[in-house]
């Protein structure tokens, strides 16, 4: 059965790829893109072989393979996503038992370019341990370990960010909590490492660390080949069946959310409301602006997919305060980093319609109109976050002479970036997560793709708004407070000339690209 579900998945892979050149072309440069690093990482494992340093080895091996595990659960969060042609929800009509579903489940995880990648270069690190027959002997089985356990522990959080089978609502919540956790997962580690006192060397500290993590579920697996290099075989045996049973508990934990899922009913996600309540609807203007506004501020504040993106707004303020203190220069700028990510939180937005954007081509909305309720909607939300932020970190900070710099060069690129989004939106779709699924699915070879036309709207971005983010360096750095003024003026002013002129070209773009959208979005695999 396990065998079946993977031949068809391949089938369904290749038939994908067919039909869609630039799929094809993007699963091939992730290909080369796996070689490429495993080339690298067998290359590094190789050199280190010949080094007379048992403690760097053993180091080395540890947090390079702790930082594997932790890649594969957080990993698809950040980056590429996990592959969808094979999941839980599209194998539940068939009859499986919830073991032969684990199975095949682990078995797509492992035939994938990431897992083919992460099983190679598991077995690599044997080279490591050539010298030390027993060590050798022993890392095969703990490397295996540690392979099995990435990708189940991978599943089990993609499982998890779907909910337990509740509503919709619940999937959603649950998801959005499991994406902020492991997002803060990396600067909480850095964190309580920075406050151990390991001492003033590099490679000391390297080796101290690595001890560390030898006894953590992480990390435990990596390191009884090192131990039994070292004749330490009593904490190798120890840190083995740390291994062991952390894969077991996941193992354990990933059943019963399985099972728990598949026994629980979905529920319809209804409310009752007072008649004649139209929300956001009732608040805005009428016509076409003042109903797509209400639309886009309406999925701006419920809809996950893009609560999702607000979810760095606090985020990134955090993750430099654990990083460098809330005296460095990347804390007091962190209104600038949470700009550029919201910049562009609607480069595609036509694409979370979905087929509902039907309903906007046939009620007439204009282009203009379409353009403008969008940038509202995402500016009434974008604007007054990163002005929170910025004012935020420089009250914590006691930053208050950056304060204009800081607030021009973010609104600055905010704004250039509803600007750019205005076109883009007009032009490019992609296949996203349908509302209320895991914010882990991905299309096979789509990620190659998505992540360019991103870069590309990010550099334009970036160039539009070169105006205010000059000026705002410039004060930065010089301490200038006219200069700060000056950004903030620039950055402000700037800005709405690219909106005004991003919402004319835009508009007169989605009157003539409207139905052809529409059309490409009907075509995504579901």
């Amino acid at each position: 059965m396990v065998a079946t579900v993977l031949s068809l998945r391949y089938r369904v892979l290749g038939n994908t790829l067919v039909r869609r050149p630039w799929q094809l072309v993007g699963f091939c440069f992730g290909m080369l893109g796996a070689l490429w690093i495993l080339g690298m990482v067998v290359a590094g494992l190789v050199a280190l072989s010949f080094v007379d340093d048992l403690g760097l080895s053993r180091a080395v091996a540890i947090v390079g393979g702790a930082a594997l595990i932790l890649g594969w659960v957080i990993g698809p969060l950040l980056i590429a996503g996990t592959d969808s042609t094979v999941d839980a929800a599209q194998l539940a009509p068939f009859p499986l038992t919830t073991r032969q579903l684990m199975l095949a489940l682990a078995g797509a995880g492992l035939t994938g370019i990431p897992g083919i990648a992460t099983t190679l270069a598991g077995l690599a690190t044997i080279i490591l341990w050539v010298r030390w027959p027993a060590a050798a002997v022993v890392a095969l089985p703990t490397a295996l370990v540690a392979i099995a356990t990435c990708v189940v522990a991978s599943r089990l959080v993609a499982t998890l960010s779907r909910g337990l089978g509740g509503n919709r609502r619940g999937r959603e919540i649950i998801g959005t909590v499991v994406l902020a956790a492991l997002i803060m997962t990396g600067p909480i580690i850095t964190g309580i490492v920075s406050l151990l006192d390991l001492g003033d060397d590099a490679a000391s500290r390297f080796v101290q660390i690595g001890g560390i993590l030898g006894w953590t579920p992480i990390g435990a697996a990596w390191a009884v080949p090192g131990d039994v290099a070292a004749g330490a075989w009593l904490p190798a045996l120890a840190k083995f069946l740390i291994a062991a049973a952390t894969l077991v508990v996941l193992w354990v934990v990933w059943a019963r959310v399985l099972e728990a899922s598949a026994s629980t009913l979905p529920r319809q996600a209804t409310r009752a409301v007072k008649a004649g309540a139209l929300g956001l609807f009732g608040a805005m203007p009428t016509g076409g602006v003042g109903a797509t506004w209400a639309r886009s501020l309406t999925a701006w504040l419920r809809d996950p997919r893009y609560l999702r993106q607000l979810i760095f707004v606090p985020l990134f303020p955090a993750l430099f305060a654990f990083t460098g203190g809330v005296d460095g220069f990347f804390f007091a700028a962190s209104a600038v980093v949470v700009a550029f990510i919201l910049a562009i939180g609607g480069y595609a937005d036509i694409s979370y319609d979905g087929t509902a954007f039907a309903s906007v081509l046939s009620a007439g909305v204009r282009g203009r109109a379409d353009r403008w309720g969008r940038v509202l909607g995402a500016a009434t939300v974008g604007v007054p976050a990163v002005g929170i932020v910025a004012v935020a970190t420089a009250a914590l900070a006691d930053s208050w002479a950056q304060l204009p710099a800081v607030l021009g060069t973010a609104w600055g690129l905010l704004l250039v970036g509803y600007g750019v989004s205005a076109i883009s939106s007009s032009l490019i779709v992609v296949p996203v997560a349908a509302a209320g699924d895991s914010p882990f699915k991905s299309v096979p070879g789509q990620t190659f793709l998505s992540g360019l036309l991103v870069f590309l709207v990010w550099g334009a971005c970036t160039v539009l708004a070169l105006p205010a983010l000059v000026l705002g360096i410039m004060a930065l750095n010089t301490q200038s407070s006219p200069l700060g003024v000056a950004a903030l003026l620039v950055g402000v002013l700037w800005g709405g000339v690219v909106i005004v002129g991003g919402v004319i070209i835009g508009g007169r773009t989605l009157d003539r690209s409207g139905p052809d959208l529409l059309a490409r979005i009907k075509a995504f695999p579901t």
